[in-house]
This record gives structure tokens, C-alpha cells and sequence, in this order.
């Protein structure tokens, strides 16, 4: 069980830096239009698009990638307390 709670940590990790990789290439257009760019804008536009609906971009800053982020952590914490509290009523 221990290893299925590793293995979620592990994947929400590398989806967190995948959306910060995604952010920091918005900084480069071109980087956005190669192929690994279109692939993260595949991966991460769903997600950072529910956010863009409901926080708007003020002025030419859109926070929705840190609401995102940040929401995203807050949803692993609460993954592994529940699988957390599985295992140890198990064991």
C-alpha cells in the first residue's frame, strides 16, 4: 500500500512540474509551437483552463497556474491522508 501512496506522490510531482514547465514556456513562443510544447499544452490546458474561467488574467499576469498549482498540492495531500487512513485501518 505504501508503494501505491509513493507511486501517486510520484505522479503528482511530475504533473506539477510538467504545468511549471508549461508556464515558464509561455515565456517563449517558440518553445510552445515545438513538439514537446504542444504535447504539455495537450496535458496541462484542460486543468489550467477550468481555472481561466473563474480567475481572470489582471493586467498581463494570469495567477491561475498558481491557483492551479496550489490546488493541485492541497488535492495530493488530501489523496494520501485518505490512502493514509486505509492502510492503517488494514494493518
Amino acid at each position: 500500500m505504501l508503494t501505491i501512496i509513493t507511486i501517486i506522490s510520484l505522479a503528482f510531482s511530475i504533473y506539477s512540474f510538467m504545468l511549471i514547465i508549461y508556464i515558464l514556456m509561455s515565456w517563449v513562443p517558440a518553445a510552445q509551437q515545438s513538439s514537446f510544447g504542444r504535447l504539455l499544452a495537450k496535458l496541462c490546458e484542460p486543468y489550467l483552463g477550468f481555472f481561466r474561467k473563474f480567475i481572470p488574467p489582471i493586467g498581463m499576469i494570469d495567477f491561475s497556474p498558481i491557483i492551479g498549482i496550489l490546488l493541485l498540492s492541497f488535492i495530493e495531500r488530501g489523496v494520501k491522508i485518505v490512502l493514509l487512513n486505509i492502510y492503517n485501518m488494514i494493518a
